[in-house]
């Protein structure tokens, strides 16, 4: 059966297919410049047997094996020794039935994986452990990101836990100061441009070109591996029957590729019979992959400048397009953008269900209903949102877009109280 030390792999790049490369600094072939990926060599996979291990190493345990990502290590590439990998005890985020949201979109059976759940409030600590701890067993003794503030607050808290120092860069008054806060908090150097994501972007790439750091951005594709085995971790959670749909925002597009790929290997592994369509949504004001689907599937994509007030997916020149359009071609997903006031209503419908999020996330359920209406998801088939971050990122939201209103004080009585209930 494989293990921690079977899990050979290799760096193949995207574009021209060259393997086994060594890669720029900015995570970029040499040769032609695109996107690397993790390969695993094929081989005899015991599905059955690896299923009953992973499920056996949720009894309390050693820090690996209560990590939601490490708990899967056969899928992640090689470390020296699993038991230096950094966790924060990641993953292991629940799945929420939404009966009222689904009422509402006319479908059957929806439910929501909340990453948002994890240790730092977002989906980016599934990625951050891989990356981090394949930067300390390399001895790296700096790591660096450019964000709209996740990416920065994760970085951030296991550049602490590991002993690292961390770099942030981050577009000046476009990162809401709940995520500016943890990176602070955490310790990093934080710079903020008098720019956006995509320049903060350019400015990094400089900077690791003349000082030597462990860019932690999404093209690593390290990161992408952690990421990916949420996808595990959901089809754990619903007995290995993979769902009809699974739908997620979209930014930099690498959390939608990353589901993308794990649920493809499991597949082309013998873990589930077929993947689910994976579904990416982006915002009407920053959308270039819904462009380049609707004008040129996905053969090409011109950057936008980006604006929505759902801050994790502001972004115009996403990294990692090539890959989410291969995910988009290979499970036969959608892709579509929907407007400021469906993120709204869609977040304040999560909200009544008892479940916060970032406005990003509701994005998913925003773009469920929109490709229901449209007939691309039937209502009996079963569909699974993909909810990346804690509503406590962005908590100046729902009284900006949601709708909801502070009244002023009142008479400190019982009468006063009464009448406020008969008002609302």
């Amino acid at each position: 059966m494989p293990d921690q030390g079977a899990a050979a792999h290799r760096l193949r790049c995207i574009g021209c297919g060259a393997g086994a490369v060594q890669p720029r600094a900015d995570w970029r072939c040499p040769a032609c410049g695109d996107l690397l990926e993790v390969e695993y060599a094929e081989g005899a996979w015991d599905a059955p047997g690896l299923k009953a291990r992973w499920r056996g190493r949720r009894a309390p345990g050693e820090a690996q094996d209560e990590s939601g990502v490490w708990r899967f290590r056969e899928l992640l590439p090689v470390l020296r020794d699993a038991r230096a990998a950094v966790t924060l005890r990641e993953g292991n985020t629940p799945l929420y039935a939404l009966a009222r949201c689904g009422r509402e979109a006319g479908l059957e059976r929806l439910w929501a994986k909340h990453q948002g759940l994890n240790p730092t409030g977002s989906f980016k600590d599934t990625g951050m452990t891989v990356a981090v701890s394949q930067a300390r067993e390399g001895g790296r003794p700096w790591l660096a990101c450019a964000s709209t503030g996740n990416t920065s607050a994760s970085m951030a808290a296991y550049a602490a836990r590991a002993g690292l120092r961390s770099l942030v860069l981050v577009p000046a008054g476009k990162i809401t100061w709940s995520k500016l806060a943890q990176a602070l908090d955490y310790g990093a150097t934080v710079c903020q441009l008098e720019t956006d994501f995509d320049g903060c972007m350019r400015v990094l790439h400089a900077v690791i070109a003349r000082q030597p750091m462990y860019l932690v951005n999404s093209m690593n594709p390290y990161r992408l591996e952690g990421q990916k085995t949420a996808a595990a971790e959901l089809l754990e959670q619903l007995d290995w029957q993979a769902p009809d749909h699974v739908v997620a925002p979209g930014g930099n597009l690498a959390n939608a590729s990353a589901l993308g790929k794990g649920f493809l290997e499991l597949r082309r592994w013998g873990f589930i019979a077929r993947a689910p369509r994976v579904s990416i949504i982006q915002a009407e004001g920053a959308n270039p992959l819904v462009r380049s689907w609707r004008e040129h599937q996905g053969r090409e994509l011109t950057p936008v400048a980006a604006e929505t007030r759902a801050s994790a997916i502001r972004i115009g020149h996403p990294a990692s397009w090539k890959k989410a359009v291969r995910v988009l071609r290979e499970t036969g997903g959608h892709c579509t953008d929907v407007s400021e006031a469906e993120i709204a209503a869609a977040k304040r419908a999560i909200g009544r269900e008892g479940i916060g999020c970032e406005p990003a996330s509701a994005a998913a359920l925003a773009g469920a209903r929109k490709l229901a209406r449209a007939g691309a998801i039937a209502p009996g088939e079963s569909v699974v949102l993909i909810l990346t971050g804690h509503g406590l990122k962005d908590p100046d939201y729902a009284r900006e877009m949601g709708g909801a209103e502070l009244a002023p004080p009142i008479e400190a009585s019982a009468e006063a109280v009464l009448r406020a209930l008969e008002r609302a």
